[in-house]
């Protein structure tokens, strides 16, 4: 497809919210974890897309804390895809430059797989290409009071003042404080909510809610968002006028 896209308005971080696998899965008459299964495509998809295209970051959240309510085989079954998922793809991403990061709190997360993210990220931790972030066990809520958390220790070791924390301060202790901010936010499967997902990091991000199943989403469908985006007008608080300066 023809891209209007240009270095102004190509999106440099691209997080996804990756929903419908279990109801693509029942309208395909398979269960649960066949769809997530299916969803292993899509994200070999959107990277290599996103990869093609220049954007510099890609976050998946691909589970959240709260979906350890999930019934206890489902969890079983996704943790042993991420296992598999790692151990194939890593080749891959590390021959295609592709650095690997995983967010989130590990350590409710099964031995194997803690080994399986700390090969992958240590294996791809000098590549430039695009960096892809997976937050696994992660929540918007979590990531803002372990920040906060850590700042209070600070405070109470006499290591920082309580008038020197701000917004710059909190931001460099939570996760993805490292990239760019995230420009654009897209959600599969038509429901239109963040679900705790980087509460803080998309404060100003751009949305795009695709009705597909996120194992339906391919290259094409990344494409379609990020053509929408390209055709937004962001402000950021400012005027127009301002915008276009900055721009020039």
């Amino acid at each position: 497809m023809t891209s209007s896209l240009t270095h102004h308005t190509l999106p440099r971080h691209v997080a996804v919210i990756m929903d419908g696998n279990n109801r693509w899965a029942k309208a395909h008459g398979l269960s649960g974890l066949r769809g997530h299964y299916a969803g292993v495509e899509s994200v070999r998809h959107v990277v290599r897309r996103a990869s093609e295209r220049g954007v510099k970051a890609v976050t998946l959240f691909a589970f959240s804390s709260e979906n350890w309510r999930r019934p206890a085989d489902e969890i079983s079954g996704l943790m042993e895809l991420f296992v598999l998922a790692l151990r194939r793809e890593i080749g891959k991403l590390h021959r295609h430059n592709v650095r690997l990061s995983i967010i989130g709190e590990r350590e409710r997360l099964p031995k194997s797989l803690q080994k399986a993210i700390e090969r992958g990220e240590r294996r791809t931790c000098n590549n430039t290409g695009l960096h892809l972030i997976i937050a696994a066990n992660y929540g918007g809520r979590w990531d803002i009071t372990q920040a906060a958390r850590r700042l209070a220790q600070q405070v109470a070791d006499g290591e920082l003042l309580a008038d020197d924390i701000d917004e710059n301060r909190l931001e460099r202790e939570m996760c993805l404080h490292d990239v760019p901010e995230v420009d654009l936010c897209i959600r599969t499967s038509g429901e239109q909510r963040i679900s705790n997902f980087l509460l803080w990091q998309l404060a100003y991000a751009e949305f795009y809610f695709s009705p597909l199943f996120w194992p339906d989403f391919d290259g094409d469908a990344f494409d379609e968002a990020i053509e929408s985006y390209a055709h937004r007008h962001r402000r950021f608080g400012m005027t127009d006028d301002q915008i276009e300066v900055e721009r020039a």
